[in-house]
């Protein structure tokens, strides 16, 4: 079957958890947050913004997020969460997440992400640096 959302460069496959639900039966609001941070996560690695954090303290912290639930997600699944990045300015980028129920084949919420660079040795925002730049333009 071919991809459903190919532009979405980053992509990772969650296993929905029983301790995922809430008292309805389904996962909770909450939960979906955590998904879309295991998938910037995997972005923030692929692009360099880890190691950047590791080298020189210069990391990501969340600006802003939002979530547009879609459909409720039941145990068993598995989510694909993609991401990838919308908008580059000189100290952030905002990053667009869709999570896909395999069980349900269809999008069952989309969020959005504002992430700004940080250094956390000043403990101030700072320009995002070149090094994750190019690690954007090459995902």
């Amino acid at each position: 079957m071919p991809d459903p959302h190919p532009t979405f460069p980053v992509v990772v496959s969650i296993t929905v958890l029983w301790s995922d639900l809430d008292a309805y039966g389904h996962v909770n609001n909450a939960v979906l947050f955590r998904y879309f941070e295991q998938a910037r996560m995997e972005y923030l690695a692929q692009v360099g913004f880890i190691r950047s954090y590791e080298t020189d303290k210069i990391g990501a912290i969340i600006h802003s997020t939002s979530c547009r639930f879609r459909k409720p997600v039941f145990h068993p699944d598995t989510n694909e969460v993609r991401t990838r990045v919308t908008e580059v300015g000189d100290d952030r980028f905002t990053m667009e997440y869709v999570a896909h129920s395999t069980a349900q084949n269809a999008v069952v919420a989309e969020g959005t992400a504002v992430v700004v660079s940080f250094d956390y040795a000043r403990g101030a925002k700072t320009t995002l640096p070149e090094q994750v730049r190019a690690g954007m333009r090459a995902v």
